[in-house]
C-alpha cells in the first residue's frame, strides 16, 4: 500500500446474523457479497459477529465460507448461539472456522478482537464463558494497550441491550483497559448505539434471509466502517437491496 493510501486509513466490513439455513439462501447470499463489494470496494476484510448459521451444521457453515470467500478478502467470524447443533456441539463451527473463538490480530496500527461470548445454543440469561475470560486476562496483557482497537462479539456488551450477558460488564471493562474505540455485536437483531467514554458500544440489524430484525426494522445490511490512523472510527449502514430481504 502506498504511503498516501496508509496516510487515509483503511475501511473493514462488519455483519451479523447471517443464519443461513439451506441452499435456498445461497443466491441471497450471493447478492449479499455482490452487494458488499459495491459498497467497500476498497475494505480489507469483513467481521461476522455470530449466527453464521442457523443450525450449527458444518453444511451451513461451509456453505457461508464459501460464498464469502467471494468477497476476495479475509473474514474473521465468532460463533453465535446458532453455530451450534445441540448445546454443547459446536463440532461443525470449529471444523469449519478453526481457531476462530478468542483471538486478535493487527491491521495498520489497529488492534481487533474476537471473543466466543456463548452459553451453547442458550439465547438469554446467559454467561459468558470461564474460557473467554481466561483468555482475556492472559492476552489482554500482551496486546499493545495505546493501539485503537475493535472488538466483535455475538451478545451485546452495551448496558441495558437485550439479552446481554449477565457478566458483560466483567467482558466490557477488561476491554476497556485497552484503547477501546468501538465493540459491535448482534443477536438481538435490532439496532442499539451508545457510548461509554471514548467507546462506541453497538448492535447492528441481522442481515438473514429467514429471519427479521426484533427492533421492527424491515432493512438488512451491514456496517461500512473507516478506521483512520489517528484512531477515529466512523460507520455507515449500507442496505441490502433484494426483494426478499424482508423475509420472516
Amino acid at each position: 500500500m502506498r504511503a498516501a493510501d496508509r496516510a487515509q486509513g483503511f475501511t473493514f466490513i462488519a455483519v451479523n446474523d447471517l443464519h443461513y439455513f439451506d441452499d435456498e439462501c445461497a443466491p441471497f447470499f450471493r447478492n449479499v457479497v455482490t452487494q458488499m463489494r459495491a459498497s467497500a470496494p476498497d475494505a480489507a476484510f469483513c467481521l461476522i459477529a455470530g449466527d453464521v448459521a442457523d443450525g450449527g451444521e458444518a453444511a451451513q457453515l461451509a456453505a457461508i465460507r464459501d460464498i464469502f470467500r467471494g468477497l476476495e478478502i479475509p473474514f474473521h467470524t465468532v460463533p453465535g448461539n446458532h453455530d451450534f447443533r445441540l448445546n454443547s456441539d459446536r463440532s461443525g463451527y470449529d471444523a469449519i472456522f478453526p481457531n476462530k473463538l478468542n483471538y486478535a490480530f493487527q491491521h495498520e496500527g489497529w488492534q481487533f478482537i474476537g471473543l466466543d461470548t456463548t452459553q451453547g445454543t442458550d439465547f438469554a440469561e446467559t454467561l459468558v464463558a470461564a474460557s473467554t475470560l481466561a483468555w482475556l486476562d492472559s492476552t489482554l496483557p500482551t496486546l499493545d494497550a495505546s493501539a485503537p482497537t475493535v472488538a466483535f462479539t455475538h451478545f451485546p456488551l452495551g448496558e441495558g441491550v437485550m439479552y446481554r450477558p449477565r457478566n458483560a460488564a466483567v467482558v466490557f471493562e477488561e476491554l476497556r483497559t485497552l484503547n477501546l474505540r468501538a465493540a459491535y455485536s448482534g443477536h438481538w437483531h435490532g439496532l442499539s448505539e451508545l457510548r461509554v467514554g471514548e467507546t462506541e458500544v453497538v448492535t447492528n440489524r441481522c442481515c438473514a434471509r429467514i429471519r427479521g430484525n426484533r427492533d421492527g426494522s424491515l432493512l438488512k445490511g451491514w456496517w461500512v466502517c473507516h478506521a483512520a490512523p489517528d484512531g477515529k472510527l466512523t460507520r455507515r449502514f449500507s442496505t441490502l437491496a433484494v426483494a426478499d430481504a424482508t423475509r420472516p
